[in-house]
């Protein structure tokens, strides 16, 4: 599966895209826990002590932002969905 990182992300995980091998019925929860695993210093980026995302966090599947899915972070990921990870973004 692949993955799209954008902003502060992308030096850590150095690039745009990453492929994330996952098994099917994936659900987003478990993606951004393979991430985190793959990539350690993405977790103080994207999730709280309690191993939730922090709600400046962006995870979307086909342009719709995680918490706003049927499931939640618990929407099963189909194959060919896209994936897009943003940080908090900050300016004027």
């Amino acid at each position: 599966m692949q993955v799209n990182f954008y902003a502060t992300l992308r030096p850590i995980v150095g690039g745009r895209t990453v492929e994330f091998h996952v098994g099917e019925h994936v659900t987003v929860k478990q993606l951004v826990d393979v991430i985190v695993e793959r990539f350690p210093r993405l977790r103080k980026e994207l999730l709280n002590e309690d191993g939730n995302l922090y709600p400046h966090v962006h995870v979307f599947i086909n342009g719709r932002d995680a918490p706003y899915l049927p499931n939640g972070v618990e929407t099963v990921i189909k194959p060919g969905d896209t994936v897009d990870i943003f940080p908090a973004v900050a300016g004027g």
